[in-house]
């Protein structure tokens, strides 16, 4: 299965240096969103390595990195101290720069945080307010007479908090410059490939066995350093390494998305309502492609089955009044079910659940990615660093 991919000589940094490495390669990565993809690219521009990035779909990005909303988030909504305003800040510079520099489809929206009661105009007071106090998240308010002039089809009887930084990007364009990036600087991407297990071996690394979905055949391959960014899979990969004690329980949190056939109304901005606590997500929500075509959602479902991406109407007729109470013109008869998504979540949504990025104790080189939900796609790029920084202090 693995037979056409090179075999570098791996790197002897990590281990002590009286023992021999003799590993296939230096750094796997097992996952190719757009989270893997970016990890495996920053690791492989170090010299004398070779990367190697397993995927079990036929091509990147198939499941949570091209069923999103494709946002290019601000960081508003984390804990000041969290990865993931600390990662989503970041990510969102090194993101709007690389599509700037690489030409890849991408616009600065801005966002609409949108107010119909005393209550929802409180709490985007608050959001405002840490906004400001993160740095590097500007806000600003939006008169009556700006948002009527600007948007006129967009209700907001309480007020409107605008992001001025948050933007949109082509997910699939961005995934086919990480991965042809990725292999220009030698690394090597292997697909239809599923890991069945992992053994750590002291001193060593790691050893993967994967199975070929095109022919059934089974193959093992050693690696100095593991980088587990596998999504949906993640805890069952984290949970092939790690002892018993330190398994984790995975959470699915299925979002449906809507599609809209109309040319009225419309909006040039992004409109979110103000996130309810407990909610596990932001809301049903505008946003835009890259066409300027009307998208709504993702509304949250928690599920069992993080493979079952069958829209149900039900999901429609639930998000209805919240679309509506934002945008009031809408043709109903215009929306329609376009596609799910699936978060892999570490708890019910009952709790902030920050990134886990880390690597684990007694597994040296282990570097498990957990949680990886939004705003990875916005991290995508300062998560990739991240990696690199930890495997090489």
């Amino acid at each position: 299965m693995l037979a056409h991919v090179k075999r570098a000589p791996a790197l002897r940094r990590f281990f002590s240096s009286a023992r021999t490495c003799h590993a296939d390669f230096t750094h796997a990565v097992i996952g190719g969103g757009v989270v893997g993809l970016a990890a495996a690219r920053q690791l492989a521009a170090r010299e004398g390595t070779s990367t190697l990035l397993l995927e079990r779909h036929e091509a990147p990005g198939m499941e949570t990195s091209s069923r999103n909303s494709e946002v290019i988030h601000a960081g508003l909504y984390y804990p000041p101290d969290s990865l993931k305003t600390k990662l989503c800040i970041k990510g969102r510079n090194m993101l709007y720069e690389t599509c700037a520099k690489y030409d890849i489809p991408h616009r600065n929206t801005k966002k609409w945080i949108v107010a119909q009661t005393a209550e929802d105009w409180e709490a985007c007071l608050r959001l405002h307010k840490h906004a400001q106090e993160l740095g590097d998240t500007p806000t600003r308010f939006v008169t009556a007479d700006e948002a009527a002039r600007r948007e006129p089809d967009v209700k907001a009887d309480a007020g409107i908090v605008e992001s001025e930084s948050t933007g949109i990007v082509d997910s699939h364009a961005l995934m086919t410059y990480l991965r042809g990036d990725f292999e220009d600087r030698g690394g090597d991407c292997v697909f239809r490939t599923r890991v069945t297990d992992v053994e750590y071996i002291p001193g060593e690394g790691y050893k993967i066995t994967a199975v070929s979905d095109e022919d059934g055949s089974v193959t093992s391959i050693t690696t100095e350093t593991l980088v587990n960014s596998a999504g949906l899979d993640a805890c069952t990969i984290n949970n092939l390494v790690l002892p018993t004690e330190r398994h984790i329980k995975p959470y699915y949190a299925k979002g449906t998305y809507f599609s809209y056939a109309s040319s009225r109304p419309r909006t040039s901005v992004l409109v979110y309502p103000i996130t309810k606590p407990g909610l596990g997500g932001l809301g049903t929500h505008l946003t835009l492609d890259m066409g300027g075509r009307i998208r709504f959602g993702p509304d949250v479902e928690w599920v069992d089955n993080p493979y079952d991406l069958v829209p149900s109407s039900a999901r429609l007729e639930q998000a209805l009044p919240e679309i509506l109470a934002y945008m009031p013109g809408v043709d109903v008869g215009a929306i329609s079910l376009d596609y799910c998504g699936i978060r892999p979540k570490l708890n019910d949504g009952s709790r902030f659940q920050d990134f886990v990025i880390r690597e684990e104790e007694g597994f040296p080189g282990f570097v498990n990615l957990l949680g990886i939900e939004s705003p990875g796609l916005t991290s995508s790029l300062a998560i990739a660093e991240r990696v690199g920084e930890i495997l090489y202090k």
